[in-house]
């Protein structure tokens, strides 16, 4: 079920915010349980059966968390729960995302292996990782073990963030599953929050996507200069989908009372590769980094094996996002980046991490190099092939003609303005967007009602809104 579909605005999110306002004495266990229903209905709603796959989960960790508590109480290791509890989460995530992927590989390899026909459940690499969080922050002492199964399937199912996250772990909102507490303010901001990613969704990155995905699937009548339209086109496209969902799960999360963490921070303004991944996808970065990079060893182990930790956890974290070798190049060009910009910063006296400690010059040709950076691993990701990828590198830097730039500029003027649109609006200070949430938050009810409807109206008006899935869907 998607956030910017009919289904979802008008019949399913009232619903369910009816039913968990209603009552006028709260119950928390009764609203945690009608919120597990309603989760995972919302996820069953287009493929009932990969629910059974998500109940598993949820029984599996909650006995790996209580069998975890058990040996911390009784003064043993907790390594064989532990161990378990990995081999079982990556086992399912490998049988449903990478047996296919493995399979092909040996038999390219000689190999006669049968290739199974396993559909991917919708948000498996999401949930999963959620999974392994709770787990890991009961042997950690970061939250509670939770004596209840219903509580734990709330936090592994809860359904603004099941599909596409943020990943949400479990230290973050240990205490929101018994002790939230609802307000008018974080209810409007919440829903304040929901538009603009609803907008950010429908009214840019679907617009994008039609230029995007015709030049990249153009083929060999692909020209250098639609290449170069169609990658800027998709580093708008994938910021203002992904952001948008987080923006909407972190503005439905307010309504229920849970407060996420920012998932976006203004990535393409960075001004370095480190701090691109401290603005992009900040809950997978930071899942990377305290549940994989540092129990590598992270930067203790000396400089060489801190690059290669550094290379390792990207190039997992690129096989994260999908079972290609487009992927794990994706993560490995980001990867290498990441450790030599480490080894930049030893070796230059003066070199920093962010762009709020460098001079302005510094700053400029920084944003300039890792926006590039981020633009070149943007072609892997998007790309369907690495034919799709050799053609499009071969069109952006053989055939381009700074020639044609006026005529391309005059032929796609439309799209051009929509470009200019999406990058003032990112990069316009955080300080505006603070003022225009304060303005709607502060308005009277009926105004807020009259935006929200005005919005959604305009919302439903493109046509595409309810058949342009969102693009972290797939992982």
């Amino acid at each position: 079920m998607l956030f910017s579909s009919s289904v979802f605005l008008f019949l399913f999110l009232p619903v369910v915010l009816l039913v968990y306002y209603l009552p006028l004495r709260r119950w928390r266990q009764g609203q945690n349980v009608f919120l597990l229903l309603a989760s995972l209905g919302f996820y069953a709603w287009g493929e009932p059966w990969f629910v059974l796959v998500m109940l598993g989960s949820i029984l599996a960790n909650y006995g790996f968390g209580l069998w975890v508590d058990a040996c911390k109480r009784a003064g043993r290791t907790c390594a064989p729960p532990l161990v378990t509890a990995l081999a079982v989460n990556l086992g399912i995530l490998f049988v449903f995302k990478y047996l296919t992927f493995t399979l092909g590989i040996l038999n390219r390899l000689g190999a006669a292996f049968v290739i199974p026909g396993i559909e991917l459940p919708i948000g498996i690499s999401f949930f999963t990782f959620q999974a392994l969080s709770y787990v890991l922050d009961v042997h950690r002492d970061r939250g509670e073990v939770q004596r209840s199964p219903l509580k734990v399937g709330l936090y592994i199912s809860f359904f603004p963030q099941l599909i596409a996250g943020p990943i949400v772990k479990y230290e973050t909102v240990a205490q929101q599953i018994d002790h939230r507490k609802e307000t008018w303010a974080d209810f409007s901001a919440g829903c304040s929050r929901f538009i603009v990613g609803l907008g950010k969704k429908v009214l840019l990155s679907n617009q994008l996507a039609v230029v995007a995905d015709r030049a990249f699937g153009q083929g060999d009548g692909l020209s250098a200069s639609f290449a170069w339209l169609g990658a800027l086109c998709y580093t708008l496209q994938i910021y203002y989908d992904f952001s948008g969902y987080s923006d909407m799960a972190i503005g439905l999360g307010k309504m229920f009372g849970f407060h996420f963490l920012e998932n976006f921070n203004y990535p393409y303004i960075s001004r370095s590769i480190t701090e691109f991944w401290r603005r992009w996808h900040i809950s997978l970065s930071t899942w990377l980094r305290d549940y994989l990079y540092i129990s590598l060893g992270g930067n203790r182990k000396g400089r060489i094996r801190t690059y290669g930790n550094l290379l390792l956890t990207m190039l997992l974290g690129g096989l994260w996002h999908g079972a290609a070798v487009r992927f794990i190049l994706w993560g490995g060009l980001h990867g290498a980046a990441l450790a030599l910009h480490k080894l930049w910063m030893a070796l230059v006296p003066g070199a920093k991490a962010t762009g709020a400690q460098m001079h302005w010059w510094s700053r400029a040709a920084g944003m300039l190099l890792t926006f590039n950076i981020v633009c070149l691993g943007w072609l892997m990701f998007r790309a369907e092939s690495m034919q799709t990828v050799s053609l499009m590198l071969h069109q952006i830097f053989e055939n381009f003609n700074a020639a044609m730039i006026p005529q391309v500029v005059t032929g796609y003027a439309a799209v051009f303005a929509l470009i200019a649109a999406g990058y003032i609006l990112h990069l316009l200070p955080s300080a505006v967007d603070a003022v225009a949430q304060r303005i709607v938050v502060h308005a009277p009810l009926v105004l807020q009602v009259l935006m929200a409807a005005a919005m959604i109206w305009c919302v439903m008006q493109i046509k595409s809104s309810d058949i342009q899935p969102f693009i972290y869907f797939q992982f």
